[in-house]
């Protein structure tokens, strides 16, 4: 047993989230940490206020009896106790495993079984009753606490308890708590576990992966340093607090450089929350992205025919000098005084809409972003970069430095981080971010951490060489060759075409074969406004996915994808020749995503491997039945006859070869 030790918030040794969190409440006791919006009024925690809570309940833990080296599962929605829950269970010398809300009773079951969870903290009855769905399988989960109550009153309480009681246990408790969980807190270092995050299980099972005290705050640290990030910044926390980004960015980089972290009301209120928070620090996966410019483009098609020619000149505008500008880089007096004019009327009330006025630095990862879809917020005057990274390793691997922003690469490697690229076109990594291990996997531990600290990433890529940059192509293992030799990079096409927004998913095939077909899912959203303004009828996806005008809508987009690809030499091959419209949106409930929303391949090809024969048989339809998950968990079947139908091919790359 550690014995003990007496600390300060003066101490100068800043390795573990409860000491940096002691640091700020000293610092700077007054000043916003937490900002929760809850029943329409915004409230804030200061570091003080946040320091004296997480005391509290760390004490109350330890009352009802967590044990050092614990796993403690948070389970729920963005919210600012639930953060200090892991701040809580951190100082008492135990792990927080954070649990993705959405998964189903089996998946959560999965991560409390994997981990041996004996303590679980849940937002609200869903969260509870998913638990308690399953505590057959969990021996080793002894308590469950909830933080709201409504619902729960008439629950069996022997393995229940309030989040508030156990706050009011921890604050009653007496001296001989408080010198217990100071003795814990002094107790631990930087090679400590921080906490335990769940990979998103693309082809297989997820990982722990256990992230220390160092891999996390070193690059934290040092991600602050690179985009100067300060205690004046503020960011939203909407993200799943299960993703390893999220804790980044609201646990590691918030502590580090003191900045408040805000969390919307629910979901269906975080754009209106994003524009009443105005965050300085923003991140979003690309879907985000596409969605906002989806519905961005949908109240164009909806504005008078002024606004929409203003919103098309200044736009085009914007493309050709908004990235200029905002690299620093020179544009003629004119185009200026045109751009400045654009702000007026377009770009500025379109980022104050879209709650990214203020938004001094933004990123964007989690896979590729459509050029377009990149350049479309560049040309605002949005500072959105791009990073690339991994749960392994606390996330940045590279990053785009101000002044060097290219919507074709990730960026350089993140400070401390050393990138190869091995004799297979593999990018392998090493950085003080990189993970301990996975918990109970050592062969899996051994072959992702290689001799010497390096690290597989599973993605291949290449490294420029005049500027250092890294341009990622696509998963390693899913990148090829078509029948002729040519390359196949289904990613690469598959975010060409979610620039669309009428296209939500589509995932694209073709290693082996003579041609690449493609599955499409349309944008219920988006397509449907688009057949409210043409009356269209419809009653239901399936029936609008079926319609014959969203097929013809559907075949033009992908035959300007193809013209676009037929330019470029190397991947002309990816050019889609036949395809169709699922009956049903890929869904992470019925394992066609993970909970990151990441297609999975594998699962996609075995279970509509009837659908992808079909593509190349020359088949003109096919009928397929498909099990569903409803929300309540209940199974069922749908079925459809899917219409296939064949895609002009672009012709750029004849044009290239005979001009060659």
């Amino acid at each position: 047993m550690c014995p003990l030790v007496e600390s300060s918030a003066s101490d100068t040794t800043l390795d573990t989230i409860p000491k940096l969190l002691a640091r700020n409440a000293a610092r700077m006791p007054d000043a916003p940490a937490y900002r929760e919006k809850e029943f329409g009024i915004w409230q804030t925690w200061s570091w003080a206020e946040t320091a004296e809570a997480v005391n509290a309940l760390a004490r109350g833990l330890i009352q009802v009896g967590l044990e050092e080296g614990d796993h403690v599962a948070i389970i729920g929605r963005n919210r600012p106790r639930l953060y200090m829950a892991m701040a809580a269970i951190q100082s008492a010398g135990a792990v927080p495993v954070p649990v993705y809300q959405d998964s189903v009773a089996d998946e959560m079951a999965y991560v409390l079984s994997h981990c041996s969870a004996r303590f679980a903290i849940a937002g609200d009855q869903e969260q509870v009753d998913k638990i308690l769905q399953s505590q057959d399988s969990l021996p080793d989960l002894e308590q469950v606490i909830y933080l709201d109550p409504r619902g729960l009153r008439k629950y069996d309480r022997s393995r229940l308890h309030e989040y508030d009681e156990v706050e009011k246990i921890g604050r009653s408790s007496g001296s001989e708590v408080s010198s217990e969980l100071r003795r814990r807190m002094s107790c631990q270092g930087s090679g400590d576990a921080c906490v335990m995050l769940y990979t998103s299980g693309t082809t297989g099972r997820p990982k722990g992966v256990v992230l220390s005290n160092r891999n996390i705050i070193e690059t934290s640290r040092n991600t602050c340093a690179f985009d100067g990030l300060s205690s004046s910044d503020s960011v939203l926390a909407y993200l799943p607090m299960a993703w390893v980004g999220d804790f980044i960015f609201s646990i590691g980089q918030a502590y580090w450089s003191g900045f408040c972290v805000a969390c919307p009301e629910s979901d269906e209120t975080m754009h209106q929350d994003l524009r009443e928070v105005g965050p300085s620090y923003f991140f979003a996966p690309p879907r985000i992205f596409e969605q906002m410019l989806t519905n961005v483009m949908i109240r164009m098609e909806d504005a008078s025919l002024l606004k929409r020619r203003m919103f098309r000149y200044f736009m085009e505008l914007a493309r050709q000098v908004g990235a200029e500008l905002l690299e620093g880089r020179q544009a003629s007096a004119g185009q200026r005084i045109l751009y400045w004019l654009g702000g007026l009327l377009v770009y500025g009330p379109l980022k104050n809409n879209l709650g990214l006025s203020r938004v001094r630095v933004g990123y964007t990862a989690g896979e590729a972003i459509g050029p377009e879809i990149f350049v479309f917020y560049r040309a605002l005057g949005i500072n959105l970069k791009q990073l690339y990274g991994q749960t392994e390793a606390s996330v940045f691997i590279t990053q785009q430095p101000d002044g060097e922003v290219k919507p074709d690469t990730v960026g350089i490697p993140s400070p401390g981080v050393e990138i190869r690229i091995d004799d297979a076109g593999e990018v392998h990594y090493r950085s003080p971010g990189v993970f301990v291990e996975y918990y109970r996997n050592e062969e899996s531990t051994r072959e992702t951490k290689r001799d010497g600290g390096w690290v597989a990433t599973g993605d291949a890529g290449v490294l420029e060489r005049d500027t250092g940059h890294l341009r990622i192509i696509d998963r390693a293992k899913d990148v090829g060759k078509t029948a002729d030799g040519r390359m196949f990079a289904p990613k690469y096409v598959e975010n060409k075409l979610k620039f669309y927004p009428n296209i939500l998913e589509a995932v694209v095939f073709g290693a082996g074969r003579e041609s690449c077909t493609a599955f499409i899912n349309i944008d219920l959203a988006a397509v449907g406004n688009w057949a409210e303004r043409n009356n269209v009828a419809y009653a239901s996806y399936q029936d609008l996915a079926a319609h014959p005008r969203v097929y013809e809508m559907i075949q033009r987009h992908i035959e300007e994808v193809n013209d676009s690809l037929s330019r470029d030499e190397s991947l002309s091959g990816c050019q889609i020749s036949r395809f169709l419209i699922l009956h049903k949106e890929l869904d992470a409930d019925d394992g066609e995503l993970t909970r990151t929303r990441k297609v999975r391949r594998r699962i996609i090809e075995d279970k509509y491997g009837s659908l992808i024969s079909a593509l190349y048989d020359g088949s003109k339809s096919v009928f397929v039945e498909t099990e569903v998950t409803y929300e309540d968990g209940r199974k069922g079947v749908i079925a459809a006859t899917l219409e296939i139908r064949d895609v002009r091919r672009g012709t750029g790359g004849a044009n290239l070869r005979r001009a060659a």
